[in-house]
């Protein structure tokens, strides 16, 4: 016997709600794919100073949240099938998975907050190494050239600070990216620590704001699953 009254309702709208959370799912997995694959990040953080590797705490964060959306679309796959079938055990193992999936999401957005000032320092501390080691070494002793021109394209940059940044195209024109005069290049330029603090803020501020709404969408569907259980169990009495 089906449920009915309140508790078909409860029914369709967990549906509802599932549907959408299978969709929040598939746009987490599309913006973690876009930021794996985005030319600024991968030719920033794909890069090799030397023996030394770019730092790679961005693509963790990356990595986490394609699994999220993963796993968040068979979440909610799970739940539109269990509310339709209006099946205890389905819907004991969706609110199991959501609870999981909650506290994970719960620690990594933890992770993220203390880590995000990190990840920009230390791919401005990478950068600085390079910069230096492209001033001051003959270009074939090291890569440090190839690497800040990478920096300097992809971000449209120059240099740590702005003072710098303005001084080197008069002395090293190959760094920088060219301007069509010199007061261009100094009105125009930027430095690069402003860049990559704008990159990765830009990202994350995304992420945080999808994170949000997944969260709410999560407690709504814990608290309607409860319910539809509890009402699946009481239709089953009578």
């Amino acid at each position: 016997m089906g449920v009915e009254g309140c508790t078909k309702c409860i029914k369709y709208l967990l549906f509802v709600f599932n549907f959408i959370f299978w969709l929040a799912g598939g746009i987490i997995l599309g913006v973690a794919l876009w930021l794996r694959h985005d030319s600024q990040t991968t030719n920033i953080l794909y890069l090799q100073l030397g023996d030394k590797q770019a730092p790679n705490t961005f693509y963790v964060g990356i990595y986490i949240l394609i699994a999220v959306g993963a796993v968040m679309m068979f979440v909610g796959f799970l739940g539109c099938y269990g509310a339709i079938q209006e099946s205890q055990c389905l819907l004991g193992t969706f609110f199991t998975c959501l609870v999981i999936l909650f506290a994970c999401e719960v620690a990594a957005g933890i992770w993220g907050f203390v880590n995000k000032d990190q990840i920009a320092k230390d791919v401005k501390q990478f950068y600085d190494q390079a910069f230096q080691q492209a001033l001051m070494a003959e270009p074939e002793m090291n890569n440090g050239k190839a690497v800040v021109k990478t920096f300097h394209e992809t971000l449209d940059c120059c240099g740590p600070d702005h003072a710098i940044g303005v001084i080197t195209p008069l002395w090293r024109d190959d760094l920088c990216p060219k301007k069509d005069s010199i007061l261009k290049s100094i009105v125009e330029t930027t430095n690069c620590h402003k860049k990559i603090d704008e990159l990765f803020s830009g990202k994350l501020y995304l992420i945080g704001i999808a994170a949000i709404v997944v969260a709410v969408i999560m407690i709504f569907e814990m608290i309607l699953s409860m319910v539809l259980c509890c009402g699946i169990r009481n239709s089953s009495v009578y």
